[in-house]
């Protein structure tokens, strides 16, 4: 498994396809393992609301052991099997928590908090490794289309993936109550398995030769502050980072408790969501790949903006239809706009991350966002108490002597500012985007106009191209026509 100092084509190639699979498989460990299934797991074994929350913060807290890849790989350059090795690390444990939901007897909140700690603190240390090992196997004119189409194939799997295993909790919870301990232990057993399967698929991708600087570790850490380009990355990704998580993992919060929307209809639209960003992947890829990473945040980042600002006005309608159609046009949007802004967002950071120091740059990158990311959802949880008894309500009136009607304008109260606050403070953080510098960067208004061209250029060739196909069917139907009105007069 040691690194080699040159690749071939075919090398690479294998290598890019390697790791698309291990993605697919990673999906099916976050599908199967996490969000939903794990409260509901938590729940079931008597989980408080604390120890609830700290299960969901295990991801963010757990970045921190980043720091000691950079300690092994400084030691011991070896990216693909510290990565392999953590991540196989990482997925054992699942398979502990699959033995010990199916002897419900033997089941611990603390066992599975602790194998869940150490699923995610592994899965940290094997993703600085990563991070720095694929920036150096993708082609950087190859980034966009590589981690789109990874992306997209692995959007598609969780789609598939939820439906059918959120269905089948639902029909076993339905029908079979005493058997979701078993349902859970098949789940996280299956994760684990597919996991390890992916782990070896990953073990077989090429790693090219690669080198640290020299110095200590707090030397190297302050590598990327130094880097004038990447601290303004650094500033940015943390604003952004923050100002999104004050309002994202309230959305499910609302839906369900506000608007009292059920599971079924909340899954549907997440569904949504991911069905749009799998379809706009490929193309935001090639915008990547042709233009650059920061022209398509200034593109998408505004549409998702908008996106949280319309949340604002959910629920303010009387009719439940109209606030299903505005949550649908804003998961649709959300889809297209998340897509782009993920896939620029990272493709960004691997091309201004130097190769030499490319782990601790990364690694860097990604604990500031784990922080800010950690940081958001708290301070939104203390502002939406702060707006818990407080409402501005603007209703716009109509009287004359044969009507009289009014109708709510803008409805704010608890979420409501806090989407509006998240919103605005998104929309500040864009402007630090500006002083990010990346090579080969083309206006985001000119890419702009370029969608707008080749838009218009697609629909008037499939206009043409449309006709063409059909004007023979087209004459045979104006001849057939004539020729039944000409029959009857000739009959007679």
């Amino acid at each position: 498994m040691a690194p080699e100092t040159h690749l071939h084509k075919e090398q690479v190639d294998k290598g890019l396809k390697m790791v698309i699979i291990d993605g697919l498989a990673s999906e099916v460990v976050v599908c199967l393992t996490s969000g939903v299934f794990l409260v509901a797991v938590a729940l079931l074994l008597g989980a408080s609301n604390f120890q609830i929350g700290l299960l969901a913060a295990f991801p963010t807290l757990t970045n921190l052991a980043q720091l000691l890849s950079i300690i092994w790989m400084r030691y011991y350059p070896n990216r693909r099997l510290i990565t392999v090795s953590s991540v196989f690390l990482a997925r054992l444990p699942l398979i502990i928590v699959a033995i010990m939901l199916y002897l419900p007897d033997k089941s611990s909140i603390y066992l599975l908090m602790l194998c869940m700690f150490v699923h995610y603190f592994f899965s940290s240390v094997g993703g600085a490794g990563w991070n720095s090992w694929i920036k150096d196997l993708v082609p950087e004119d190859q980034l966009g289309s590589y981690f789109s189409k990874r992306s997209r194939y692995m959007q598609i799997v969780n789609i598939i993936l939820s439906l059918f295993v959120a269905v089948l909790a639902d029909y076993v919870q339905a029908n079979m109550p005493d058997n979701m301990f078993a349902l859970y232990a098949f789940y996280f057993a299956t994760a684990g398995l597919i996991g390890l399967i992916g782990t070896f698929f990953l073990s077989r991708a090429p790693e090219p030769y690669s080198s640290m600087s020299e110095g200590n570790l707090l030397q190297l850490l302050v590598l990327p502050l130094k880097n004038v380009n990447f601290r303004r990355l650094l500033i940015f990704n943390a604003a952004w980072t923050f100002s999104i998580n004050l309002a994202i993992p309230f959305f499910i919060v609302f839906m369900l408790k506000s608007l009292g929307l059920s599971m079924t209809v909340v899954i549907f639209l997440t569904v949504v969501s991911q069905l749009f960003s799998v379809l706009t992947l490929y193309q935001w890829g090639r915008l990547s790949d042709r233009y650059s990473n920061k022209s398509i945040i200034m593109l998408s980042a505004p549409i998702y903006i908008v996106c949280i600002l319309l949340w604002i006005f959910v629920g303010i309608y009387s009719r439940n239809i109209l606030n299903l159609g505005l949550l649908f046009i804003i998961h649709v949007f959300t889809g297209i706009s998340t897509a782009g802004i993920n896939l620029a967002l990272t493709n960004i950071g691997l091309k201004l991350a130097p190769k030499q120091d490319a782990v601790v740059f990364i690694s860097m990158k990604n604990i500031v966002s784990s922080l800010f990311a950690a940081l958001g959802p708290i301070i939104g949880g203390i502002l939406v108490d702060i707006f818990d008894e407080r409402e501005l309500r603007i209703t716009i009136e109509w009287i004359s002597p044969e009507l009289q009607s009014a109708g709510k304008l803008l409805y704010l109260h608890e979420w409501n500012f806090l989407f509006l606050f998240a919103s605005l403070m998104a929309f500040i953080s864009m402007r630090l985007l500006g002083r990010v510098k990346e090579n080969g960067e083309v206006g985001h208004m000119l890419v702009k106009r370029i969608m707008k061209t080749r838009f218009k250029s697609g629909m008037k060739e499939a206009l043409i191209i449309g006709n063409i196909i059909t004007w023979h069917n087209q004459i045979k139907a104006i001849i057939q026509r004539r020729y039944k009105t000409a029959t009857p007069e000739e009959s007679s």
